[in-house]
């Protein structure tokens, strides 16, 4: 099954024409280790990012090769280039980088000066020498939240949005939510808001909004902990259901706020497709000579997509249970006087780096073969204390 769905990706990538010899334009070598592959990225800590580990399991799994994930826990860019340097000497076959920002393009370029090609995902440095850019698209999802937006304010009333800003991808997000509001007369951007992707933050912000605007119709909000923040401040002010929330992401608070009716939506991206194609990517590059020309090199012909779109899904009432992520921890790490839930709000790491993160009583639970959200029917129910966790 898996060499079947290996071989029509391949096939797919390779009609896009994904040759080796476009590793590096100006014509330097692959590293020295074709079938190793490394992602690097800052805040690790975060589940959003469970997803990114999880791809480069599978694609692991798929080709039969090594992959690796390393970077900072939080937003550290110096400890992320750090990171990129120690993967660099380690002389992989391809790196999968989150582009978070411009101070990455001289590393990510000293890498395909080593000659190891580089694939951005998530965030891009379009400026930088990498090779291929595979992520959501970042204005549609903009675009998408922003018509979702329209359609529970009806057409009408003063919106707010949050950002980190000075984050290329969120910039186009916020970019995407302007071009939809524009179709709609009766509607209005009054603030965008800089919540530092700290949910703390984004909360007090959120408060501020509501105090400044007593008659905020909704808050719209292009990454993830903006939408925490924004469901605490609109349930401490009373103004669930008069203030629309359209969400980032599939964070177990942005499901929890799903589910009680705080957050109305969630534009969500397939995020384990992002480092999986990365991969696949850099894998032909190593492996799969395709005659774009009579010389792919001399002719400068890039044969490989420069941007894979790996899409996005609303998130609402009707399908939140399913966006659930589970996590394998081993039976053996978990503390013996662990109870079989953990208290609301409160995080704990294991000794396998994983974490333990409970919203509320009862959403996090030692369970059977599967952890099952209690309205989630595609998960098997709790049977005996094993080795899975909810996050």
């Amino acid at each position: 099954m898996r060499k079947s769905l290996f071989i029509f990706v391949a096939l797919a990538l390779a009609a896009c024409g994904c040759g080796r010899k476009k590793i590096a334009p100006l014509g330097s070598s692959a590293g020295k280790r074709p079938d190793l592959y490394i992602e690097v990225s800052a805040l690790g800590q975060l589940d959003y990012f469970d997803d990114h580990k999880l791809g480069m399991k599978l694609v692991a799994e798929t080709l039969g090769v090594e992959t690796d994930y390393r970077g900072p826990s939080d937003y550290n860019m110096d400890e992320m280039i750090l990171s990129l340097e120690l993967a660099i000497a380690r002389k992989p076959g391809g790196l999968v980088v989150v582009g978070f920002e411009e101070s990455l393009t001289p590393i990510v370029n000293k890498a395909v000066d080593a000659g190891i090609p580089v694939v951005t995902v998530d965030s891009d440095l379009p400026n930088s020498r990498r090779i291929a850019f595979v992520g959501t698209g970042n204005r549609r999802a903009g675009y998408t939240g922003g018509m979702k937006m329209a359609e529970l304010s009806h057409g009408a009333g003063k919106v707010a949005l949050m950002t980190k800003v000075g984050q290329p991808n969120l910039e186009e997000r916020v970019s995407g939510y302007r071009n939809a509001l524009a179709k709609f007369p009766k509607m209005e951007i009054i603030q965008v808001v800089d919540t530092g992707s700290d949910p703390t933050r984004a909360a007090q912000a959120a408060a501020t909004l509501i105090q400044k605007y007593p008659g905020l119709a909704g808050i719209g909000c292009v990454e993830a902990a903006g939408g925490a923040g924004a469901a605490t401040a609109v349930k401490e002010a009373g103004k669930v259901g008069k203030i629309r929330i359209v969400a980032m992401d599939r964070g177990s608070e942005i499901l929890h706020y799903i589910e009680d009716g705080v957050i109305d939506a969630s534009i969500a991206q397939q995020t384990a497709l992002m480092p999986y194609y990365a991969v696949l990517i850099l894998y032909n590059l190593n492996h799969t000579e395709i005659p774009i020309t009579s010389d792919n090199k001399k002719a400068r012909v890039p044969g490989c997509p420069s941007v894979i779109d790996t899409g996005v899904i609303i998130i609402d009432k009707t399908n939140y249970m399913y966006f659930v992520r589970e996590s394998r921890i081993e039976a053996s790490l978990i503390p013996p006087s662990l109870p079989g839930e953990l208290p609301a709000g409160r995080a704990q790491v294991s000794a396998c780096g994983a974490r333990l993160f409970s919203t509320r009583p009862g959403i996090a639970a030692i369970v059977g073969k599967a952890w099952s959200h209690p309205k989630n029917p595609l998960l098997p129910s709790p049977a005996d204390t094993s080795s899975r966790w909810g996050l």
